[in-house]
């Protein structure tokens, strides 16, 4: 049974004027009487707060100065003065209130499901309204460092210094990576625990900015600025499936030589539903392409209700090479859609994509994809038709604008961060591979598309990962637009964390299938 715990104030050097340390005074005020807290370390950065704040709880709490908010040695330095069954951490940036018996329910499920790493819902009180956060159940395939956990979790002192004998210390010279080294180690012999009730109540202390400036989040993983922090992170994660046994070597199949006839060399597929404002650019787009080869274009309709569908009937009246398909189904995502595309008699043996709101750079950009496709050794080159490609699967990059095709930030998405000998195993990690993605059609119609409208990209790119090698170009390809008619902007808490579950389960899947590639290919009987 616990019967202690460490509570670990986090302290910014924003909050150590006298706002800072009246508000942490009254933080301080609310732990210092629970029975089942016996001591509070305080974390700070720079010059320690006055000492005054620990008159609050003269006989519990202490300072520690940090030099990087959970650094490898920051971490193993809290670790250490940490002399209790539990650590409670508050992260940096917010002013907790617990609920009546919070602490002792984080206690009670810990000591219950033997957990090593326990969190909850809570609510947020923003401009005097309070909102829940539920957060999500953690899975085997949850490994990102950007895991909503909330601002409070309890660590169990027992498997965090179990896991870190078995597994090895925290190194020292992790910048950031500390306690996601810690999670994910613990994480490979205890359970990580979500309590789906709100036992806090959370309050902003100052207006938090991330190190990239305020770049949307979704893309702060492939921000130049936060390169070195982003190869911390793949470290830690590739050092993790290693540890589960889920790391594959970079060792590739070859696609197979295709199989029958296909009408085209490529089809550029667009799905589309509403988007009477710019599929006309977009289809324009694909129409201007220039190219060796032939190639069509194939916009699945998925029963438009706005003025879309009659634009595309008078665009492919006036262009033979563009196909306007109306799907029989009414319950087609967007990855239902490529379905139609991909598996229809008029697909190419190269399918592209393009979005039904965002444009090529230029005339080029499908030739140069294509020409990527057939980088092959002198011995496999022939009929382009007729010779399987050295890559089953390549994505391009692309420039983030606004709806008049200005740019904006973060501007360049190239994802240089991926790279031949780690770039499949860091894909478990990261939120999604690029854009504009093209593949061979032999091979994409093994698997096709699950029939969802999020993640179906990020599915078929892992799995096509797990055998095959993906091409990649770094130059810009592709104007993705941001725009209010996004769908993947200002998106409700509920929907990200719907969103966040899938892709998680979707880690879960293809880790379990990579565990059990190793485990065959060391078989006895394989």
């Amino acid at each position: 049974m616990y019967r202690y715990m460490s509570l670990t104030v986090t302290l910014s050097q924003s909050l150590c004027g006298d706002i800072g340390v009246a508000q942490l005074s009254q933080q301080l005020d609310g732990f210092a009487g629970n029975p089942c807290i016996s001591r509070i370390l305080i974390l700070h950065q720079g010059a320690a707060p006055q000492r005054s704040v620990l008159r609050v709880a003269p006989d519990k709490a202490q300072f520690i100065q940090m030099d990087s908010w959970f650094s490898g040695a920051g971490v193993e330095r809290l670790l250490e003065a940490s002399d209790t069954d539990g650590l409670l951490l508050i992260l940096p940036g917010s002013h907790i209130e617990v609920g009546q018996r919070g602490i002792e329910r984080f206690l009670a499920i810990a000591e219950d499901t033997g957990a090593g790493f326990v969190y909850s819902d809570f609510r947020e009180m923003s401009g005097g309204q309070l909102a829940e956060h539920p957060t999500i159940a953690y899975q085997l395939g949850s490994l990102r460092d950007t895991f909503d956990f909330g601002p409070l979790v309890l660590v169990s002192k027992r498997a965090a210094d179990q896991a870190l004998s078995r597994h090895g210390r925290i190194e020292s010279t992790l910048g950031w990576a500390g306690l996601y080294d810690l999670r994910l180690k613990i994480s490979a012999d205890f359970p990580i625990v979500r309590i789906p009730e709100s036992l806090y109540i959370t309050r902003p202390l100052a207006e938090e900015q991330s190190a990239s400036g305020g770049v949307e989040k979704i893309h702060e993983y492939v921000d130049p600025r936060n390169r070195e922090y982003q190869l911390e992170m793949e470290q830690v994660a590739t050092a993790h499936l290693r540890r589960i046994g889920a790391f594959l070597e970079p060792s590739f199949s070859l696609p197979p030589p295709p199989e029958g006839d296909f009408p085209v060399m490529a089809s550029i597929i667009i799905p589309v539903r509403n988007r009477e404002k710019t599929i006309a650019e977009a289809v324009h787009s694909a129409l201007s392409q220039a190219t060796s080869f032939p190639y069509n274009i194939i916009v699945v309709d998925n029963h438009s209700t706005d003025g879309t569908t009659e634009v595309l009937r008078q665009l492919a009246q006036q262009h033979e090479t563009l196909i306007h398909k109306i799907p029989r189904r009414t319950d087609l995502g967007i990855g239902g859609c490529w379905n139609e595309a991909i598996y229809s008699l008029e697909c190419g043996l190269y399918a592209v994509q393009l979005d039904s709101d965002d444009l090529y750079i230029d005339a080029h950009t499908l030739e140069k994809i294509i020409n990527k496709f057939l980088e092959l050794p002198s011995e496999r080159r022939g009929a382009i038709q007729t010779v399987a490609p050295h890559y089953p699967m390549v994505i391009g990059s692309y420039k983030t604008v606004n709806f008049d095709l200005e740019e904006i930030p973060p501007g360049l998405i190239d994802h240089r961060e991926w790279t031949r000998e780690n770039g499949r195993n860091n894909a478990l990690r990261i939120l999604g591979l690029g854009a504009p993605r093209a593949f061979y059609v032999p091979v994409l119609r093994r698997y096709g598309f699950p029939n969802v409208s999020y993640g179906e990209d990020y599915a078929i790119s892992l799995r096509i990962s797990r055998d095959y090698e993906i091409g990649r170009i770094y130059e810009p390809l592709y104007l993705a637009r941001r725009w209010e008619g996004n769908t993947d902007r200002a998106l409700p808490l509920a929907v990200m964390n719907r969103y966040d579950a899938y892709k998680d389960w979707l880690r879960t899947v293809e880790i379990q299938a990579r565990m059990n590639l190793r485990h065959q290919a060391h078989s006895p009987e394989t």
